[in-house]
């Protein structure tokens, strides 16, 4: 047998490489179909799973997460990793693969909260096998981290999935919490239960005005750039991309927006949204960047024409709504403001 045959038959039974899944049900980025597929939404009496893919949460952290959930009418399911410490991680690779893979097989569980994020989802996610998964689509929610998630699945399965807060951003007593803190978590039940979401945000002077209705991927900007050239590459032809990020230098930014550029990631889109780019990190003395976020941005995409806004309500800070990924939404950039309305298939 010559080598290209033997090593297309290693691939096609999964035996190319020892504990990485064959996955058969991934097509290529241009031959996904034209709608997305929309996982079916909650009623009362749903389960929701919660599971730790990334960093480690102890028991009673999820409380709080746990009641609001219940008091939505949901039944939680508690898996084996909350408790799990292994170093930063909610328990070893093999553990947290485990966890997330007993969720995504069971018929019964309708939603996968992830606890937290932190680092760990990239680490576990090739041990995943989605067959059962993308027979029956269920949403997988969280964010940061959990970025690698959404990204393989919008873009492998073409499969829907929530960009929302986790079990850790829950308030303690949601009646006494203020009114952003409420609205966030509402939208994650909104989105849970088959609310076409709708969200506005202030204008600014350096967004890009026009209008677009594509489906909507995205997520944390580290982790976006970090999937590049793996099976978990973000497709973001003919889509609206949404990015956040937290805790960075500027040159940081400036590199990972590069990577994005480079590979192609800001040459084909519909729309831009940049959502909070907090907490960034100073520059040494006598060592400035010398650009602003804006400048970056620009640079990067200056040469097209489609709308960027910035400032949108998601990313590492309180106001940050649930998004639903790979779901069709308008884009509307005006000298008024922004709009972002999911459209009903």
């Amino acid at each position: 047998m010559n080598r290209k045959h033997f090593l297309s038959a290693l691939i096609s039974t999964g035996a190319a490489f020892p504990g990485v899944r064959a996955a058969a049900a991934i097509l290529p980025f241009d031959d996904m179909p034209a709608h997305p597929i929309i996982p079916p939404y909650l009623k009362e009496g749903d389960e929701i799973g919660i599971t730790c893919p990334a960093g480690f949460i102890n028991r009673d952290e999820i409380d709080a997460a746990v009641r609001i959930m219940e008091s939505w009418g949901f039944v939680i399911r508690i898996g084996s990793t909350v408790g799990l410490k292994d170093g930063s991680f909610g328990g070893t690779d093999a553990q947290r693969a485990a966890d997330f893979q007993d969720m995504l097989n069971n018929r019964d569980i309708k939603a996968i909260m992830c606890a937290r994020g932190g680092y760990g989802s990239a680490r576990m996610i090739d041990r995943l096998n989605f067959d059962a998964f993308t027979k029956h689509p269920k949403w997988i929610i969280g964010f940061s981290d959990i970025t690698a998630l959404h990204s393989h699945i919008n873009s492998r399965f073409n499969i829907s999935s929530i960009h929302s807060k986790m079990c850790n951003s829950f308030p303690d007593d949601f009646r006494t919490s203020d009114a952003v803190m409420q609205d966030t978590i509402s939208s994650i039940y909104k989105s849970l239960t088959g609310t076409a979401m709708q969200y506005t945000a202030v204008a600014d002077p350096n967004n890009r005005q026009g209008s677009a209705t594509a489906p909507l991927v995205g997520g944390n900007l580290s982790v976006l750039q970090s999937m590049s050239g793996t099976p978990s590459e973000i497709n973001t032809k003919g889509k609206i991309l949404f990015l956040e990020e937290v805790g960075e230098y500027l040159y940081s930014l400036d590199r990972m927006l590069g990577t994005l550029e480079r590979s192609g990631k800001l040459r084909h889109l519909k729309g831009l949204i940049i959502g909070g780019f907090n907490r960034i990190k100073p520059d040494d003395p006598g060592e400035e960047f010398g650009r602003t976020l804006y400048d970056m941005i620009f640079e990067r995409v200056g040469k097209y024409n489609y709308p960027v806004c910035f400032n949108f309500p998601v990313g590492h800070q309180r106001n940050n709504y649930a998004l639903k990924c790979n779901a069709i939404h308008t884009l509307q950039v005006s000298n008024t403001g922004t709009t972002l309305v999911e459209k009903t298939i």
